[in-house]
């Protein structure tokens, strides 16, 4: 390896050689650990905002959306926020250890199926610092060393957070080693990263279609992808229209730039007439930006609601905004809304909106994403929200974990075997 990318290798291998260590860490250890990091954070929120200030700056001076700016961004209650998530996170139940199965063979072998941790997990994420206070608990509580490698647009941010928090480790005599943040933020960098699969056992990708698909095609390490989210909103015939207006505008309008935010409306046309200037109508009163197919369009124009459009193209239904933006579709029925959420989402999250039980029923079994939802914002997408503390990010592949990675699926499993004196003949 290359001298310059050295420290990339150092760090990774600490973390390797910490994984066993912290491996066999009881869930009360554990837990104290995590107490630590919480009121790390609490502890230096004016450290932990001055270095984001120096970020948020940087960012705005290069001209950067608003949605990012807002994604990168903290705040005294943002920082608060993530001290809860580590609270959170500490209070669910430790998952290591968890005997899956238990059963003896023919010959006399006991064999019992537990979970055990990952070993070294990597993460490799854009500007959101929230990102390093939730890989950091989720490790930790599931018995895994984290590896992080942030964005340049956030690094004063994060090297402040892995600073409080090792700081705070190290005094209370805790492996420290086991949290390791990459400061090479160059794409030669990443790359190099990718290639640790000595060291790194399994790596996350978190952020833009460019990155995970990035991650996706170059790593050397087992990937779990980690999805971007082309989010639809579907109102079928019998859905109710204030319901679809109000879910349309939470799952819109709420935090455009994450993953679980809708980016395209579809409408039945037995319903398009009344329900389009209704829902339409309310996004705009947000801000928002309509993409409109013709029906759409000519609907809209017909009825004289107060809303401007614009022509949607084939690539509007492709793409995830991250914006106050969405696309809209009048789409025939049910079966035309399901091909096309199939063709153009990206497996992230999808709902319909219905008063017909055999409809909700055919879309749930339909739509092939990892969350699907009947008469419910897609924003509920979320590991807090599942109950799951947080979450590592949504799955949106179908090996090891689909959905919010959460503590369970930050395990592995091996069977342990045992025996009275057997040999195979």
């Amino acid at each position: 390896m290359e001298k310059k990318f050295i420290e990339i290798e150092n760090k990774c291998r600490a973390a390797a050689e910490t994984a066993g260590t912290l491996a066999v860490l009881s869930p009360a250890d554990k837990d104290a650990m995590l107490s630590v990091c919480e009121s790390a954070l609490l502890d230096n929120t004016a450290a932990i905002l001055s270095a984001n200030a120096a970020d948020v700056a940087a960012a705005e001076g290069a001209g950067r959306l608003k949605s990012f700016i807002d994604r990168l961004k903290l705040t005294e209650k943002r920082i608060a926020d993530m001290a809860d998530g580590i609270r959170q996170i500490r209070e669910l139940n430790d998952p290591v250890g968890e005997i899956l199965d238990k059963w003896t063979t023919a010959k006399g072998l006991q064999i019992t199926k537990v979970r055990v941790p990952l070993g070294v997990v990597g993460i490799i994420y854009e500007a959101r610092p929230n990102v390093t206070a939730d890989c950091i608990a989720l490790c930790v509580k599931s018995g895994n060393c984290v590896v992080l490698r942030g964005s340049k647009d956030a690094y004063n941010s994060n090297l402040a957070i892995v600073t409080a928090v090792k700081a705070a480790l190290v005094k209370n005599k805790f492996a420290a080693e086991c949290v390791q943040l990459i400061e090479d933020t160059t794409r030669e960098g990443a790359e190099a990263f990718m290639r640790q699969r000595k060291y790194v056992d399994v790596l996350m990708p978190r952020g833009s279609a460019s990155l995970i698909n990035s991650v996706v095609e170059n790593s050397r390490i087992p990937v779990i992808e980690t999805g971007t989210g082309n989010c639809h909103i579907y109102l079928e015939k019998t859905g109710d229209i204030d319901m679809a207006a109000r879910i349309t505008v939470n799952a819109k309008v709420s935090r455009p730039s994450v993953c679980n935010a809708a980016e395209s409306l579809l409408c039945d046309e037995e319903i398009a007439q009344k329900a389009l200037p209704v829902i339409l109508s309310a996004l705009c009163e947000k801000g928002v930006r309509i993409k409109a197919c013709e029906k759409t369009a000519a609907i809209m124009k017909k009825q004289k609601a107060a809303v401007t459009t614009e022509p949607a193209t084939d690539e509007d239904f492709y793409t995830e905004y991250g914006d106050l933006i969405i696309s809209v579709k009048v789409v025939k029925d049910i079966k035309e809304a399901v091909a096309h959420i199939n063709k153009y989402g990206t497996k992230h999250s999808d709902s319909i909106i219905t008063n017909n039980d055999p409809a909700a029923a055919f879309f749930l079994n339909s739509i092939d994403s990892a969350a699907v939802y009947v008469n419910a914002s897609t924003r509920f997408t979320d590991g807090g929200e599942f109950g799951f503390g947080a979450e590592m990010g949504i799955s949106t592949q179908k090996l090891h974990a689909r959905g919010p990675v959460g503590l369970k699926e930050m395990t592995s499993y091996k069977y342990l075997v045992k025996g009275t004196g057997q040999v195979r003949e």
